[in-house]
């Protein structure tokens, strides 16, 4: 669920009670002036060295500050101090504190987590220096103190929270249209590079679900593949790629159990997925396991019911059997486990919010991630503690498990980072070249009968973009005439109208091919109505999906259609390319495309994807 997936330049402590950093970090595989091994020691040495500095911080810590490290949640504002008014009442409204240095001393959080909507990501520069704020606070004075997890859901495509001038690369399916896990780790790791560089340890991402309804309000474009084998490749290709490197940030495997399968949407109500035990092992399983296997740091659980896996009706968050009994000890994990939102409503349903923290514990996670209410579920935590409910055993097993995990991942080590060092690492020229690159093995051509693409010549002259999104229309006629055709853009609403399909037919008569975008055409039936009057008034037409790519199903007579899987700048750029014949299209279907009218079946299988015939 949308939660709310570096190198050099990064300042390091010799060791938690170091006064100032170094300017520069140690050889690899030197230990430091207190003794510890530097995150690039061998594996082994550098988990022995986190579980006996776990064990040491765990002792010096109170009960407070140890639930304090559970939580994860958001602060308002673009410095750790803000002193802006708005941002300054939001944050009293939500914490009773002014800001995020305040909010990180008062509860002990043990990370945070980044959004636009509360003016964290304004850019690159003033991101790094929020980081090493709120990583500050969370130190304190002396240096003592337990660095944040420092989050956000960066999986690229269309969930990019931290935006240009940082790289936009692939999203989850368009890298599933490769078939190459090479690109998913390639990926993987310059966006890890780059968050790591202002100061985001964690990304929220690879999407482990395998989208097996094409229905699927929420997921979709976000997951790889419906192929649960393609999709356990390239998730466990990401863990490695996020985790690799000097610039490693803690990736995130999510939504466990799998999410892959519903029809509703968990922000806003409570899913039933009814797969089977074996079922599950088989569709939904695998990309975790997977995951595990390639060594993941943290999984994230999904609000969702799975009745043949619990039939108590509690969603997965809140299930011993599921977070426990599958997670923990069928898949054998024992990393860090996090919450999806608890602001969801999908784990609302159930149980008051001041219970929820507590049976998430109690069914196996480690860290309860934006509660409703941060200052009731901390209250709640710790009454739960002295009640006798939950026992102080229970919750060192969780922050022992993020302390140790913040050590291993080198957020110990090197807590800060080096403003200064920031356009030196984001958005650079190679790694934006490497993103086209990628892009530009995942556009798709699902279908061209006849023969109309390439473009060129006189089919270049006279183009008019149309359909889906009022900014996504402007942004392909202004690529296309970046590269020399003559385009111009009618954007006739996301779901037309029967009088804006007949505008738009009309002023289709003006032009020689026409490019409809198309998103999500199954809930809006006038993207389909819109193909089909302008074909049949003997138009020249291409439709793309910019979504995902079952748009087709809904307008089956299109004679040529292209899959692009986002609409992010890379993949209209891919798009443009190869609609103009300056690129082959190279993208597989990641997924089947079933018939709308019979889903079992299928109009396009996994794997479909064609070359141009001249």
């Amino acid at each position: 669920m949308i939660t709310g997936c570096a190198v050099g330049a990064l300042l390091l402590t010799a060791s938690p009670a170091q006064a100032a950093p170094p300017t520069h970090p140690p050889a690899a595989g030197t230990v430091s002036a207190a003794g510890t091994a530097s995150a690039d020691a061998p594996a082994a040495e550098r988990r022995g060295e986190a579980s006996r500095w776990a064990e040491r911080q765990l002792r010096t810590m109170s009960l407070e500050q140890k639930v304090g490290q559970l939580f994860n949640t958001y602060v308002y504002g673009e410095s750790a101090d803000t002193t802006d008014p708005e941002d300054v009442a939001r944050n009293q409204e939500w914490l009773g504190v002014d800001n995020g240095r305040e909010a990180v001393e008062k509860y002990h959080l043990g990370g945070v987590i980044y959004f636009a909507w509360s003016d964290n990501l304004a850019q690159p520069a003033q991101v790094a220096g929020l980081s090493n704020g709120l990583q500050q606070a969370a130190l304190g004075e002396r240096k003592s103190g337990v660095p944040l997890l420092v989050s956000t859901d960066q999986e690229h495509g269309d969930v990019s929270r931290l935006s240009t001038p940082a790289t936009r690369l692939p999203g989850a399916m368009a890298l599933g249209a490769t078939h190459r896990p090479a690109d998913a780790r390639r990926a993987a790791r310059i966006s890890g590079s780059e968050l790591r560089a202002v100061g985001i340890n964690q990304n929220y991402a690879p999407v482990a679900d395998v989208n097996v309804n094409p229905a699927n309000p929420v997921i979709g474009t976000r997951a790889f593949s419906s192929d649960p084998r393609l999709t356990a490749a390239l998730a466990a290709a990401q863990v490695r790629g996020f985790q690799s490197g000097r610039g490693s940030v803690v990736a995130t495997a999510k939504h466990f159990p799998g999410h892959g399968d519903t029809d509703v949407d968990s922000h806003t109500a409570l899913p039933v997925i009814h797969h089977t035990l074996p079922e599950w092992r088989k569709l939904d399983a695998p990309p975790f396991r997977q995951a595990i296997r390639a060594g993941v740091d943290s999984i994230m659980s999904a609000h969702i019911q799975f009745p043949e896996l619990d039939p108590t009706g509690d969603p997965a968050t809140l299930s011993e059997p599921i977070m426990t009994g599958l997670l923990r000890e069928e898949l054998g994990y024992d990393g860090v486990v996090v919450t999806d939102s608890l602001a969801m409503e999908g784990v609302r349903e159930t149980y008051p919010d001041e219970e929820v923290p507590v049976r998430a514990l109690k069914a196996g996670v480690d860290v309860l991630l934006m509660p409703p209410d941060l200052p009731g579920a901390h209250r709640a935590v710790l009454e739960a503690v002295k009640s006798g409910e939950l026992t102080e055993e229970r919750i060192d097993t969780s922050v022992r498990r993020i302390l140790k995990l913040k050590h291993d991942r080198g957020i110990v080590q090197r807590p800060l980072v080096d403003p200064s060092e920031v356009d030196r690492r984001v958005g650079t020229p190679g790694n934006l070249g490497a993103a086209q690159r990628l892009s530009d093995r995942t556009t798709t051509l699902i279908r061209n009968e006849d023969g109309l693409l390439p473009l060129d010549g006189g089919a270049r002259d006279r183009l008019l973009v149309t359909g889906w999104g009022e900014a996504a229309t402007e942004q392909f006629a202004d690529r296309l005439k970046e590269h020399g055709a003559t385009a111009a853009h009618h954007w006739p609403g996301d779901n037309p109208s029967a009088d804006a399909v007949a505008e738009t037919v009309r002023e289709a008569k003006d032009h020689d091919t026409v490019v409809v975008l198309t998103n999500g055409t199954g809930k809006s039936p006038g993207q389909a109505r819109l193909v089909q009057e302008l074909e049949a008034a003997g138009a020249a037409v291409v439709t793309v999906a910019v979504g995902t790519p079952y748009d087709i199903a809904h307008y089956p007579d299109a004679g040529t259609h292209l899959a692009t899987y986002s609409r992010s700048p890379v993949a209209v750029e891919s798009a443009v390319r190869v609609l103009l014949g300056e690129s082959a299209p190279r993208g597989r279907l990641p997924v089947t495309v079933p018939s709308a009218q019979d889903p079992q079946k299928p109009m396009f299988r996994f794997g479909h994807g064609l070359r141009y015939r001249r």
